[in-house]
């Protein structure tokens, strides 16, 4: 669900801002963590887009791809010396995305009006990563904001290329398993039926195999439009529960222990959470800060969960690496390059490199299970099918048999 929330930020100010939520509880009790202070909380509606207008593009996602062009752009305009506003200016002469280009243009214009980018661009809520809004205030406070969205634009380089990794090493497997159920589900549904009246016109004693793969391929077809329906309900109630805050939490720890694919899960969690920390402390975020945004970029719920506790053990002057310890999801080898950045003043470098690590990491894995799961997948299924062709053919070699 989406709430329109009016927050009063630790440093003062009060900005408007969407943000979504299981529920109205959880998304107060995240606020207050994050040092907020809630003002208003409210479901967006036909008032809340009155009186929440220049939030009204917000609902619109905005590809990565989208994004990353415009950041491109933007940095290559600010190092020729434009101002920032002439440089919104002439990129939005040529933008034709539908997506961002309302939003530029409000954002233009609330800058010409004095808010700051880094506000403008928070008020959008989950439209934009919230890394993104704290790499500018970063960039405002440092007056190097070129530096700063090029160091984003690298970031967001790295994690793109790692999820399409992860996507296309997982894509074929799928692909595979899919078209073999499908094949699987037209045998059951035209194939042995029709061996099914052939076998009782002939009245031969049947095999237990045999019988066993035509009741099971019977059943199928007489319900199959309930066996469809039954499907639709448990994924949709699947994906409600999984909405929640301990559906999430449940679920993602389930995957992160799954065999062969987990591994490779929990690696690039802790990527992400690593390469979001090392921007946003290279850009002048102090650590805390950092930590809770970085906490909030990772997308497994159950890891998220467990590295929130860290924010307050720094918070309490307990040294990083020993949160991340203590967290007992980070790898040994992670947390001694961590400790190590950490007494040299490093911190920001050694982290990206323990990103870069676990890319690696996750590279290799993906490569190995691909090399590993399409052999074993395609042995699978053709035992599956050799099995149904056997016990579909097997009463005619007895007849056979017989005869000769």
């Amino acid at each position: 669900m989406q709430f329109v929330c009016r927050l009063g930020t630790p440093d003062g100010r009060i900005v408007e801002q969407r943000h979504q939520a299981a529920d109205e509880s959880v998304l107060r009790r995240e606020l207050e963590q994050r040092g907020y202070h809630v003002f208003e909380m409210s479901r967006p509606g036909i008032l809340s887009k009155l009186s929440f207008g220049h939030l009204k593009s917000g609902n619109r996602k905005v590809g990565n791809e989208a994004f990353l062009l415009f950041n491109q752009e933007l940095a290559a305009l600010l190092r020729a010396g434009l101002p920032l506003l002439q440089a919104l200016d002439l990129m939005l002469e040529r933008m034709e995305n539908p997506s961002l280009r309302p939003i530029l243009e409000d954002i233009r214009d609330r800058l010409k009006a004095g808010e700051n980018m880094s506000d403008c661009f928070a008020a959008y809520g989950e439209t934009f990563p919230r890394l993104y809004s704290s790499s500018l205030k970063a960039g405002e406070r440092s007056g190097d904001m070129e530096g700063v969205i090029r160091r984003f634009i690298r970031y967001l380089q790295l994690v793109t290329s790692a999820r399409k990794k992860v996507v296309s090493a997982l894509v074929y497997p799928a692909v595979l398993v899919g078209l073999s159920f499908g094949m699987l589900a037209l045998m059951g549904l035209f194939v042995v039926p029709k061996f099914s009246a052939f076998y009782e016109d002939m009245n031969a004693e049947l095999p237990a195999l045999t019988r066993a793969t035509l009741g099971a391929a019977t059943f199928f077809r007489s319900n199959w439009l309930l066996i469809f329906g039954a499907l639709v309900i448990g994924i949709a109630v699947f994906r409600q529960w999984n909405r929640t805050e301990a559906g999430g939490i449940a679920f993602d720890r389930f995957r992160l222990s799954f065999p062969l694919i987990g591994t490779i899960l929990h690696r690039f969690g802790l990527a992400e959470f690593s390469r979001s920390l090392a921007t946003l402390l290279g850009g002048g975020i102090p650590l805390v800060s950092a930590m809770d945004i970085a906490v909030d970029g990772v997308g497994n719920a159950y890891m998220r969960q467990r590295l929130r506790p860290g924010i307050d053990l720094v918070r309490q002057g307990e040294p990083f690496y020993s949160a991340l310890e203590k967290s007992e999801i980070f790898t040994h080898i992670a947390v001694d390059m961590v400790k190590v950045g950490e007494a040299t003043g490093a911190l920001d470098e050694m982290l990206t490199s323990v990103a870069d690590f676990l890319d690696a990491q996750v590279e290799t894995r993906s490569e190995r299970l691909l090399a590993l799961i399409e052999p074993i997948l395609l042995v699978v299924m053709a035992l599956i099918i050799a099995l149904l062709l056997i016990s579909i053919y097997l009463p005619m070699f007895s007849v056979i048999t017989q005869i000769q």
